[in-house]
């Protein structure tokens, strides 16, 4: 996307602001709509909505090379993710059982993320043939779009037991959630968000194999590998995590985040840093699937799409605000100072989830 978007006459400045804008309209609209889909106890029509988004965002991005054009096409398609993601995690919720979250979430991270290898393999091998035939290659790329939508075709509604007071969902609704949610809940999201602030976008590790002596075709190699880490060890990891709780792998999981961000500030080893992309994958299958399914299991079952759409919006806030940070301590006081301080804080936040007892494993009833 930043490659086609400078052969069209982007600035970086402006692939930033683009960006940016676009990340922060999908996290504000996955509380929203995860609001909207416990409020009228629906999920298939969202989640088909927002496939459907994602799709015809593609071949829009090929029809008009307009700034204002550009900008439009890339906000429909993460808008598109911020309409599915609570409804469809609710999904993966109501399917599994407390013994299955780990399993359930963590074969939909494999499979996700095996699609974002497959796609820029693809993508890198038609552009090899056709260099700079962006166009034709978004018009393909409509392609499995069209059949992700068909496929939600096949999902059935679940009739469900509880019953919702109908009223009007603003779009900030979702906040009054945070003053009803469970204790419990709470208490994991707070530490959840305090990682998300120190937790910055991957650039920062590429840059830093770049800074090591890898070329930009190694760079990319080096995150396709860590992306291929991440989905075979996505399914594994959340069967471990059923049985040994989601709160230990999570814990796990953070103390992987460590030992990378650590010995990317101390070693520019080059050996060291790729074996360390092979860690931040095996970090990625123990946190980003776990965090949703722990979260489901101390959300109550009516309010499942609000609470993870809530959680998600406040860590997409927290995302822009780590790489903003990062970026500074980057420019001011060099890589190495940026990746040690990032390492020193998620080791507190590891204290804290410690700290939390066993209760904090499973679903709440009541306060």
């Amino acid at each position: 996307m930043p490659i086609y978007l400078k052969s069209i006459g982007f600035s970086i400045v402006l692939i930033g602001i683009l960006e940016g804008v676009a990340e922060a309209v999908a996290g504000l609209s996955k509380g929203y709509f995860g609001k909207l889909s416990d409020q009228t106890t629906r999920r298939v029509p969202f989640v088909q909505v927002g496939y459907a988004f994602s799709a015809i965002s593609k071949p829009m991005m090929a029809i008009f090379v307009y700034p204002l054009w550009i900008f439009f096409a890339r906000t429909i398609d993460r808008f598109g993710k911020g309409i599915r993601t609570g409804a469809r995690d609710a999904i993966l919720s109501d399917e599994a059982t407390l013994k299955t979250k780990g399993k359930v979430f963590g074969f939909h991270r494999s499979m996700d993320t095996l699609g974002a290898v497959l796609g820029p393999l693809f993508a890198l091998l038609y552009l090899y043939f056709y260099p700079e035939d962006y166009v034709t290659l978004f018009y393909i790329a409509f392609i499995p779009g069209l059949l992700a939508i068909i496929s939600t075709f096949y999902l059935k509604e679940k009739k469900t037991i509880f019953l919702k007071e109908k009223k009007s969902v603003s779009f900030f609704s979702f906040l009054n959630y945070w003053k009803e949610s469970p204790v419990a809940y709470r208490k994991v999201v707070v530490g959840l968000l305090a990682f998300a602030l120190f937790n910055s976008s991957d650039v920062f590790l590429l840059l830093k194999a770049k800074q090591a002596g890898l070329d930009d075709t190694q760079v990319i190699g080096v995150y396709i590998f860590y992306n291929l880490i991440y989905a075979l060890s996505a399914f594994p990891t959340g069967i471990i995590a059923d049985k040994i709780g989601l709160k230990k792998m999570f814990i796990i999981g953070l103390g992987l985040f460590t030992v990378v961000y650590l010995g990317m500030g101390l070693s520019t080893n080059l050996y060291v840093i790729i074996g360390l992309f092979l860690l931040y994958g095996m970090y990625a299958s123990a946190t980003e699937g776990i965090s949703k399914a722990w979260i489901s299991n101390i959300s109550r079952k009516e309010n499942t799409a609000t609470a993870i759409g809530t959680y998600s919006s406040f860590q997409s806030i927290c995302a822009m605000l780590a790489s903003s940070v990062a970026g500074f301590i980057w420019y001011k006081f060099g890589a190495s100072t940026t990746f040690i301080v990032t390492s020193i804080a998620t080791s507190l936040i590891i204290l804290y989830f410690m700290f939390l007892g066993s209760k904090y494993d499973k679903i709440i009833k009541e306060d």
